[in-house]
């Protein structure tokens, strides 16, 4: 079947299973090549093939609603709904993104790109359904790590208690991002070994009720029984006693065993869980062979060999960078340890787990707790270090106030994919923690222009005592500069000037200092002189510097790579306020107020003017003429 035929999923309804199984095929080595060229989620998607056929086959989207949580996992979804040919721009570019979006397509009714959403919007989905008078099904699909989320068991909670027609979807493959944690996972587990008791209930009643005479009141007794049946049968059959009707585990690449849990989850009232399993990355064996989950988000690759197509002699990679500075210090200091929500691999934090494994607490994707862990452990003379990307410590906000920094704790943020990232698109940039930070009282904030101040910042956060610090640090490699082999401590509040100038000042940090040098460079040869500060503490500023700065009348230029609302040039313009320096020139650049979709950096950069020459053309703006034909 030519999948570029494809505009809806009625089709499937005529399909047989041997027709679905060769369509499974066509899909899967369609996704191994696209993806071998743009990158993406392989492993998550090559998993869900035969459920996503066999939902859309039993269901009817977009009357019926399918919430994908995470998202990432719907590249199979979109085929069916019409968008195979916009594939050779997955993730580029104002190309496909790669999570679902409601302006794409009717049949995207939910847009994520953080787990655990899904059973929260599904049950408000549900509710405005009910209120409406609607008949249709709500079907979210969440994965087995996105259970450790707060949210997803809030919800859980709620909808078993209201008994609103949800059908959920467990997709249980043993692993998120990387292998799973926790009990909760562990009563899955145990929920895979006991997967006969469904069917030996059933059959325990079609023969009692067949014993003549006493059979129908046998069968009563067993059914008064079915409770204790179940506890013995299944340890800990927790979705049951949460309200829902539990069917499962179901083969989910086997599509009678499908269908036939399906039909019976959609004609089932109350909420229902189908607890599917599915492997990820089948069908590809690279990807079927990963243990430690490697093809969960990827570049380009080699399809026959699946062997990763990298740039040669790379510098190291920022998380890396900070990573293996973790490691040293600890071999100094036993105070200290490491937090990740479920992010080992992406921080590249195996080196550090090897060799404390004692010191290393991966909590699941629980980024509230992780954010409330380390606070407590700083309570008790700790050095905790919470390695968290970005875009997701914005799920532990209340615990920053509340927890850490009304508390004035000694809590070190590694803030991973600090700024624009690029293809994961707008759930994913790192835009928004300057803003959200630099209001915080007791908190300061640093990012290093390049990776040997970089691992000077972590010996700098792990010797300062007076409150929360966070480093922020970007995706991708570092500059390749020579590393000091002594770590140090940087004065806390200190800017640096990376290069004199008379004319204006631009304060900057790190991934936007090297367009900035290169602005100055450029308009020294036109006989502008401009200076070049990395400001690499965006709380505290360097006061002493901004004074002398403002005293001098020099016009500035803040740059960031974050939100310009409440950002780094925000508070630069509330100290010209609040010391009475009404006549400075100040403007600011960075990111609009708005949502940057998915596309390179550099493609990024140029729609929202963060370039050189757009710093060039403001900074002449700025500069008065005077100077300027002087």
């Amino acid at each position: 079947m030519d999948l570029n035929e494809i505009q809806d999923p009625s089709f499937l309804k005529e399909c047989s299973n041997e027709e679905l199984e060769k369509l499974a095929s066509t899909v899967r080595n369609f996704l191994i090549e696209k993806l071998s060229v743009t990158g993406g989620h392989l492993g998550a998607n090559l998993g869900v093939v035969e459920l996503t056929l066999a939902l859309h086959k039993v269901f009817n989207s977009p009357e019926d609603k399918f919430v994908w949580d995470v998202g990432h996992q719907s590249y199979i979804h979109k085929i069916l709904t019409g968008r195979t040919g916009q594939f050779d721009t997955l993730r580029q570019y104002q190309g496909l993104c790669g999570f679902p979006k409601r302006n794409e397509s009717e049949h995207d009714v939910w847009e994520t790109g953080h787990s655990s959403t899904s059973l929260s919007a599904a049950m408000g989905m549900a509710i405005a359904r009910d209120m409406k008078g609607e008949d249709n099904s709500i079907v979210p699909i969440i994965g087995d790590g996105a259970l450790t989320g707060g949210m997803a068991l809030e919800a859980l909670n709620h909808i078993g208690d209201e008994k609103k027609n949800v059908v959920v979807i467990l997709n249980d493959n043993e692993m998120s991002i990387a292998h799973n944690v926790g009990a909760l996972h562990n009563v899955l587990g145990r929920m895979r070994s006991a997967h006969k008791y469904h069917w030996m209930k059933d059959e325990m009643e079609w023969l009692l009720k067949r014993i003549p005479a006493v059979g129908g009141r046998l069968a009563t007794v067993a059914e008064r029984m079915k409770d204790s049946m179940k506890y013995f049968m299944v340890p800990g059959m927790f979705f049951e006693e949460l309200g829902f009707t539990y069917y499962g585990p179901v083969d989910g690449h086997n599509f009678e065993d499908l269908f036939e849990n399906l039909e019976y989850a959609k004609k089932t009232e109350g909420p229902v869980l189908v607890h599917v399993m599915t492997q990820k990355g089948k069908g590809y064996h690279p990807a079927e062979s990963d243990q430690k989950d490697k093809w969960h988000g990827v570049g380009p690759y080699k399809i026959e060999s699946g062997e990763k197509i990298k740039a040669t002699d790379a510098p190291p990679a920022w998380s890396d960078v900070i990573s293996e500075s973790l490691r040293g210090i600890a071999r100094k200091d036993n105070r200290l340890a490491v937090i990740t929500p479920a992010m080992i691999l992406g921080s590249k934090l195996e080196k550090f787990k090897e060799e404390f494994p004692d010191r290393l607490f991966d909590v699941g994707i629980a980024e509230q707790h992780a954010t409330t862990l380390s606070a407590g452990m700083a309570t008790q003379g700790m050095k905790p270090f919470l390695a968290i990307y970005s875009t997701f410590l914005q799920r532990g906000y209340d615990q920053l106030v509340h927890d850490v920094c009304r508390q004035n704790l000694n809590v070190m943020f590694g803030i991973d994919r600090a700024g624009l990232v690029g293809a994961d698109g707008e759930t994913h940039q790192g835009v928004f923690d300057v803003a959200f930070l630099r209001s915080l009282p007791n908190m300061t904030l640093m990012m290093p222009k390049d990776e040997n101040e970089g691992q000077h910042m972590v010996q700098t956060a792990m010797e300062y005592n007076d409150g929360p610090i966070g480093i922020r640090y970007p995706r991708g490699n570092g500059l390749g500069v020579e590393m000091d082999q002594e770590l140090k401590r940087i004065p806390i509040g200190s800017w640096e000037v990376l290069k004199e100038g008379k004319d204006a000042a631009i304060l900057t940090f790190g991934t936007t200092i090297p367009m900035a040098l290169e602005a100055s460079k450029e308009l020294e040869s036109q006989g502008l002189s401009v200076r070049v500060i990395n400001a690499r503490f965006i709380k505290p500023m360097d006061e002493s510097m901004l004074h002398d700065l403002m005293d001098m009348n020099m016009p500035l230029l803040t740059i960031e790579e974050a939100v310009l609302k409440g950002g780094f040039g925000s508070g630069v313009l509330e100290f010209a306020e609040e010391n009475k320096y009404y006549n400075q020139t100040i403007e600011r650049m960075g990111i609009p107020d708005r949502y940057i979709e998915h596309g390179s950096v550099k493609e990024l950069y140029k729609e929202i003017g963060l370039t050189k020459d757009e710093i060039m053309k403001r900074l002449k703006q700025m500069i008065p003429e005077k100077k300027q034909r002087a």
